[in-house]
């Protein structure tokens, strides 16, 4: 896959299923974890016009990010809820559209570029978003954002600035997942895993950072936890460089 943009386990922990972004089909990809393709499901009612990330919840559906914003002018920003079965196709149950209120300008001024966003999960009937910073003086402020997982239409709530220190390949959020225990939060930049720990129910700003430094950098743009104890990251391919999966045990 050239520019995968998301990856997530199955609830039964056999398939990974992962997308493509803007400009690419609007199909989940099955693949096992030895990295071969098993079968492509097509989404039917919605379109692929920026797919950044995908996250599952607890009964097994599955949610694609179409939010990916690179130029801070969309105002169509919206979460599709699907269930991946043995089918070539399923259709969207549920289509969650939102806005975030701190934006008004479309875009913005260069400075105060911080509506993208290629990172989410879903988490106890809600979506965490963490924006991705393209601000001129790139100073790795992330937004974290918290909306219902309900079909209509939303305000986004702001829940915060995440600020992890370090310049764009270090800090820049491209991914994010939760532990199904529910204990740590894994963001995945193009260079550095950063997790947040200890933090109270929902409260991801005033988490405790620990950052991984993979000693490599390549456009690393999906994560997902395999248990609580192990990451898969993957990255596109770009030149000879990326279109891998990696695991990282955290203990």
């Amino acid at each position: 896959m050239k520019e995968i943009s998301g990856i997530q386990l199955s609830l039964d922990g056999n398939f990974l299923y992962t997308h493509e972004d803007h400009g690419n089909e609007n199909e989940i990809y099955v693949f096992n974890l030895k990295g071969e393709l098993l079968r492509k499901v097509r989404i039917d009612g919605a379109v692929n016009k920026d797919w950044e990330d995908i996250s599952q919840d607890k009964q097994g559906f599955t949610y694609i990010g179409d939010f990916g914003n690179n130029d801070n002018l969309r105002e169509n920003l919206a979460i599709y809820k699907v269930k991946i079965d043995a089918a070539d196709h399923t259709p969207v149950l549920q289509t969650t559209t939102f806005y975030y209120p701190e934006q008004t300008g479309f875009p913005p001024r260069k400075k105060e570029l911080f509506y993208d966003c290629e990172a989410f999960f879903e988490h106890r009937g809600f979506f965490y978003l963490f924006t991705k910073n393209r601000s001129k003086g790139f100073d790795s402020t992330s937004l974290i954002y918290k909306i219902p997982n309900k079909p209509g239409y939303y305000k986004a709530e702001l829940l915060g600035k995440l600020k992890p220190g370090g310049n764009f390949d270090e800090a820049a959020i491209t991914g994010a997942d939760i532990s199904p225990d529910g204990k740590t939060v894994a963001l995945i930049t193009h260079q550095n895993v950063l997790l947040l720990e200890d933090y109270q129910g929902d409260d991801f700003v005033h988490a405790k950072i620990r950052k991984i430094d993979l000693e490599h950098t390549s456009q690393k743009e999906g994560i997902c936890f395999k248990g609580n104890h192990q990451l898969l990251i993957a990255d596109e391919r770009a030149s000879k460089i990326g279109g891998f999966l990696y695991q990282l045990c955290l203990n």
